[in-house]
C-alpha cells in the first residue's frame, strides 16, 4: 500500500487485477442479489408498496396534526395558551435565529404530543426482558414525574443485543472481573500515550485473526470510530459516493473530511455505475482532473430498512472503475454468517477485497467501541493520523475484556461452542419472525437473514397508538417516523437477539396479531406460502 504524495493518506491498491481488467457484466435481480445467489436460496431484500390509499391517509393525518399546531401557535401568540419550549429573546430578535423555524413547531405541535413513546427509563440489564419506571405528565408531555412503580419483564424487542451477550451470568463474565481487578475501569489516557494495555493489543490481534484481514484498530466509541476516521482517510479533491440511507456517523465523517460527497439510490447498481462512470470520465468540477480517491461508502445492514448491502456487485463495480469501498458493518457483524463474520462471509466473500472494514462492538458483542480494519499499511497510518486514536481516551480494561470474551466464544475457544449456538439460534429466530409476521399481514422491509425488522405503520396516529398498545401488554418496541423516516413510512423496529426464546416471540407475535386487527395495520396484499419462495424477476445488466 503506498501513500498519497500530496496527503499522505494512504493509496490503497486493490487486490488481483489492480482495476485493470475487463469485467464481464454483472447480471442482478430487481432484489440486488446475483441469479445464483438467489438460484441457491439466498433470500432478497423485500420493499413491499403500500396501498395508495394508506399513502393519501397519512398525508391527510399529517396535514390535520399541521393545521391544529398552526391553531395553538396562533392561541399562544394572543397568550391564550402558555409555550413551554425554548424561544428567541426578544432583544435577540434582529440577530441570526438560534432556533430552526420548522423544527421548533414540529417539536413543540407533533413530537410533543406524542413524546411519552419515547426515552423511556429502563432501571435493569437490556437483556431479553427489562424493567421498566411508570412515567405520568400532568401538563401533555411537557414534563415527566415518576409513580415510583415499576413494569417487571417488560419483553425487549428494540435493544440491538442481537446475539445475547449484555448479560449479567457471573459464570461468564469471570474474565471481565478479572479485567476490573486487574486494571480498573478507565485508562485515563490516549493509546500514544498511557493507555495502551496489553489487552487492547490482544483484541485487535484478536479481531484482524477474526475478520481474516492483516490488522485491525480498536476505538472507543463506535460513532467516532465512522466519524473520526473518515476524515483521515480522504479530504479535499476526494470523492465519496455514499449509499443514500447510510448512517448519520458515516454522513458526518464525510462532511468533515472536505471531500465531494454524491449520493447514489439504495442499493441501485445501475446509480452507483453512473456516478462512478461520471467520475472516471469527467473528473473533479471546473478543472476535470482526475480525483485523487473514490470511495465508496455503504453498510452491511441498513439499521432503518433491514436489507443487506449488494455486496458482490459493489466489489465487482469498485474493481471496475478502481475506487475503494468502506464497508460499515456496525449491525452485521457478529450477526450474520454461519460463523458470525457479517456480510462478508454470508455472500461468500473474501475480506481483503473490501478496502476498509469497520464495526462495532455496541451491538453483537454486548460492550462499546469499534473497530478499523484492513491492510496493515492502513492500520498505521491511521495510529498516527486518525482523531480518534491520537485524542480519544482508549477503551476501558472492562468493555475490552467482554469483546475479547465474546470473540473467543464465537471462534469457539476456551472449550465452548457458545457463541456460534447462539449466532444459529438469532439466524433461526429471525426467519421464523419474519415469516410469522408476513404470514399475519404486515409489511415488512428488508432481507430474512436480518434481525432488524422494521414493520411499517404509516399513519402517525397508529405509531403513536401501536407503541402504547404494546407496552399495555408489556412489550417494549420501538417506532420511527419523520423525519428519522419518509414522512410516509413511519414504522416500528423490532430487533430480534439469540435470547429469546421460543415463547416469548410467540407472546409478540400474537400480540402483534391482536393489535394488528385493532389498529387495521396488516396492509399487505401479498400472500405468501411457508414453503421457500422461487425466483421470479426480470434481471437487467450492468454495462461492461
Amino acid at each position: 500500500m503506498a501513500l498519497d504524495a500530496r496527503s499522505g493518506a494512504p493509496k490503497l491498491q486493490l487486490n488481483g487485477t489492480n482495476g485493470r481488467r475487463r469485467h464481464r457484466p454483472v447480471r442482478l435481480s430487481p432484489g440486488g442479489v446475483r441469479n445464483g445467489a438467489a438460484a441457491q436460496g439466498r433470500p432478497r431484500n423485500r420493499f413491499e408498496q403500500a396501498p395508495l390509499y394508506v399513502a393519501v391517509l397519512t398525508y391527510v393525518g399529517f396535514g390535520i396534526v399541521t393545521l391544529f399546531g398552526y391553531f395553538r401557535d396562533f392561541l399562544r401568540a394572543l397568550r391564550l395558551e402558555k409555550c413551554h419550549i425554548a424561544q428567541e429573546r426578544q432583544e435577540l430578535k434582529e440577530f441570526v435565529p438560534l432556533y430552526q423555524d420548522f423544527e421548533n413547531f414540529y417539536t413543540r405541535n407533533l413530537y410533543m404530543r406524542v413524546r411519552d413513546n419515547w426515552n423511556r427509563p429502563i432501571c435493569s440489564l437490556p437483556g431479553p426482558v427489562f424493567d421498566l419506571m411508570e412515567r405520568v405528565s400532568d401538563d401533555y408531555n411537557w414534563t415527566f414525574r415518576l409513580t415510583g412503580r415499576t413494569l417487571k419483564n417488560v419483553i425487549n424487542m428494540g435493544s440491538y443485543n442481537y446475539l445475547g451477550f449484555a448479560e449479567n451470568n457471573a459464570l461468564f463474565l469471570t474474565t471481565v472481573a478479572e479485567a476490573v481487578r486487574g486494571y480498573g475501569v478507565g485508562t485515563c489516557s490516549t493509546r500514544q500515550e498511557m493507555g495502551n494495555l496489553r489487552i487492547h493489543e490482544e483484541l485487535e490481534q484478536l479481531v484482524a485473526e477474526f475478520l481474516g484481514v492483516e490488522s485491525a484498530m480498536t476505538f472507543g466509541m463506535g460513532f467516532a470510530t465512522n466519524s473520526m476516521n473518515i476524515p483521515a482517510l480522504v479530504g479535499k479533491g476526494c470523492l465519496i459516493l455514499s449509499d443514500e440511507l447510510n448512517h448519520t456517523s458515516l454522513i458526518l465523517g464525510a462532511r468533515l473530511s472536505g471531500a465531494t460527497i454524491r449520493i447514489f439510490k439504495h442499493n441501485n447498481m445501475q446509480s452507483l455505475e453512473r456516478l462512478l462512470r461520471d467520475a472516471v470520465c469527467s473528473g473533479q468540477p471546473r478543472t476535470h482532473r482526475p480525483w485523487r480517491k473514490i470511495l465508496i461508502m455503504v453498510e452491511g445492514i441498513y439499521s432503518m430498512e433491514g436489507s443487506l448491502v449488494c455486496l458482490p456487485e459493489i466489489v465487482a463495480l469498485k474493481k471496475k472503475y478502481k475506487a475503494y469501498l468502506y464497508l460499515d458493518e456496525a449491525h452485521s457483524i457478529g450477526a450474520l454468517g454461519p460463523t458470525g463474520r457479517g456480510v462478508i462471509e454470508l455472500f461468500g466473500m473474501d475480506a481483503k477485497d473490501i478496502d476498509i472494514l469497520m464495526g462495532t462492538f455496541t451491538k453483537s458483542f454486548g460492550a462499546a467501541g469499534g473497530y478499523i480494519a484492513g491492510k496493515k499499511e492502513l492500520v498505521d497510518y491511521l495510529r498516527s493520523h486518525s482523531h480518534s486514536a491520537v485524542y480519544a481516551s482508549a477503551m476501558s480494561p472492562p468493555v475490552t475484556e467482554q469483546i475479547i470474551r465474546v470473540i473467543k466464544g464465537i471462534m469457539g475457544r476456551g472449550g465452548t461452542n457458545e457463541g456460534l449456538r447462539r449466532v444459529h439460534r438469532l439466524m433461526e429466530n429471525t426467519r421464523y419472525f419474519r415469516r410469522r409476521l408476513r404470514e399475519m399481514g404486515f409489511i415488512i422491509y428488508g432481507n430474512e437473514d436480518s434481525p432488524v425488522v422494521p414493520l411499517l405503520l404509516y399513519l402517525p396516529a397508529k405509531v403513536v397508538a401501536f407503541s402504547r398498545a404494546m407496552l399495555e401488554k408489556n412489550i417494549g418496541v420501538v417506532v420511527v417516523g419523520f423525519p428519522a423516516t419518509p414522512i410516509t413510512e413511519a414504522r416500528a423496529r423490532f430487533c430480534v437477539s439469540a435470547a429469546h426464546t421460543r415463547d416469548m416471540l410467540d407472546k409478540v407475535l400474537d400480540a402483534l396479531d391482536e393489535v394488528g386487527d385493532a389498529l387495521s395495520i396488516k396492509f399487505s396484499r401479498q400472500k405468501f406460502s411457508p414453503r421457500s419462495e422461487l425466483y421470479d424477476g426480470t434481471d437487467f445488466e450492468l454495462d461492461s
